[in-house]
């Protein structure tokens, strides 16, 4: 099952890229949106299958590989990646339909959004770190390509830019992941155990300074790619040049990379270590959060706006993760997944917006909500999206937020009520796009607006649902977490709350 996850959507895209002859552009299209709906058939079908008594990996896959390098075919899924490989089928899914239909160069295209699909299942499932690496990387020069061929003006400064700084960040991981092998003397790279009590197998206890050091690293390479500030300059100019079902996918899923690696290979394996850094992680998240929403505030341009309060949301996600309770890692598990919903949601609206009226600017944009001229229903959509990112109750997004700052206010309260400012700085700077942008009188600049087809409202629509569910029952999400992130947090929360008192 895990396999076919991973092997099918790859598989379609070498035969979608290399298939001999000339191929319809229509013929393409369904075929991937066909494969992506398979995909996501079999992560819900796993779902059911998935027992949530148990923190235990499932489903477990291995086959030898390459023993000379400690690298094997080792695959799992728990509670942490589970969640995570249903929003990227969901979201490859969305992107490939929310894609116009007269691109150029659809082969392409589109076998590159399966082979990213592929890849970032095969790193949520991996566990084998040399794996776990690989398909890290396997998603690299897809996105590149993608952001270079069919992105805005700049996109070749973007998709460089986007391509140096996460080459960095996979040398930087790299080294510490053969740096842990190495110090611990580990036979090879997998992972071995439940959640919260993972180990390489054979490898010996570290010491905390090089704990510390090897989690230095990986806090850095995974920093980079969620990003947390000042690792965060590329994600702006990335979103502004990529086509909106690349925003999607990139906001959405991507960017879970970095917090699912932070997670299960940060806290997993260097607990001790973890402990020590609580605290400055706690204060990183702060800086990110109100040095994200700042940011959103001063921009006028829409997709701006909606990158930097992923920078600000990440940020939330950081700060549970240095409180490591089991109640704030649910909240950091469903924060990942309303996250990406929630900014799929936006980035779809804010793409229509852009397409119908030729501006994402808020100072040209006005009066869109006018239901003779304007986009009423886009504009309500993308309200509810705003609602749901400033964590209005009934939408996943306020119970996401209030897990994540419930669990950590016990062990940082100074740093938590500091990062629920950023709530209230969402609220600011989305009421200031949505009311520049929807209401007041149709601009002279932009009037009698091209008529949405519901083909266009469609993937929007369904994010929106999705949203509102997961607001009032949240419990089909939190279930499949609960005992993986009590599992996870098992080792560290009675020293994290020591040290946090201590230095608070």
């Amino acid at each position: 099952m895990l396999s076919a996850l991973i092997w099918i959507p790859m598989l379609a895209a070498a035969l979608i890229g290399f298939w001999p002859g000339a191929v319809s552009s229509k013929i393409v299209r369904n075929t991937s949106l066909a494969i992506a709906g398979v995909t996501f058939i079999l992560s819900v079908i796993l779902a059911f299958q998935f027992d949530v008594g148990t923190s235990e990996l499932q489903f477990s896959e291995f086959v030898p590989w390459l023993d000379t390098l400690g690298l094997n075919y080792n695959l799992g899924v728990d509670g942490l990646s589970l969640p995570l490989v249903i929003l990227n089928t969901l979201l490859t899914g969305v992107a490939i339909y929310a894609t116009d239909e007269s691109i150029r160069r659809p082969r392409l295209y589109y076998s590159l959004m399966l082979l990213i699909s592929g890849g970032v299942t095969g790193a949520f499932l991996s566990q084998n770190l040399l794996l776990f690496f690989l398909f890290f990387e396997i998603e690299l020069i897809p996105l590149y390509l993608l952001i270079a061929i069919w992105g805005g003006e700049r996109r070749g400064y973007a998709a460089t830019k986007f391509l140096i700084y996460t080459a960095f960040s996979g040398m930087v991981l790299l080294a510490s992941f053969l740096g842990t092998v190495w110090l611990s003397g580990a036979s090879s790279f997998d992972m071995v155990g439940a959640a919260g009590t993972s180990h390489l197998q054979g490898g010996l206890p570290l010491p905390l300074v090089r704990q510390i050091i090897l989690l230095a690293g990986v806090l850095l390479a995974f920093g980079i790619k969620m990003p947390l500030v000042p690792f965060h300059t590329w994600l702006p100019d990335a979103h502004v040049e990529a086509s909106t079902p690349v925003s999607v996918l990139l906001a959405g899923v991507l960017l879970k990379l970095g917090t699912y690696g932070m997670l299960r290979f940060g806290l997993g394996l260097f607990p001790d270590a973890w402990a020590v850094a609580a605290p400055w992680l706690a204060s990183w998240a702060v800086v990110s959060v109100l040095y994200g929403a700042s940011c959103a505030i001063a921009q006028k341009d829409m997709k701006k706006i909606v990158a930097y309060s992923s920078i600000a949301h990440m940020g939330y996600i950081l700060l549970a993760s240095a409180a490591a309770t089991p109640i704030s890692l649910l909240g950091t598990v469903l924060q990942m997944v309303s996250h990406g919903l929630i900014s799929g949601l936006l980035f779809l609206s804010v793409g229509i917006v852009y397409k119908k009226s030729g501006s994402r600017n808020i100072d040209v944009l006005k009066g869109l909500f006018n239901p003779d001229r304007g986009l009423p229903m886009i504009g309500s959509l993308m309200i509810l999206g705003v609602m749901a990112s400033a964590g209005i109750p009934g939408l996943s997004g306020f119970i996401a937020e209030f897990l994540i700052f419930r669990g950590s206010l016990p062990v940082f309260p100074v740093q938590t009520l500091l990062c629920m400012i950023g709530t209230g700085l969402t609220s600011v700077y989305f009421l200031i796009m949505v009311n520049r942008a929807f209401f007041g009188r149709l601009s002279d600049l932009v009037v009698n607006l091209p008529q949405v087809r519901w083909r266009d409202r469609i993937p929007s629509l369904v994010l929106a649902i999705i949203i509102a569910i997961m607001g009032v029952q949240p419990g089909v999400l939190l279930g499949l977490s609960e005992k993986t992130a009590i599992a996870i947090v098992s080792a560290v929360p009675a020293q994290v709350k020591t040290i946090a008192h201590n230095l608070n």
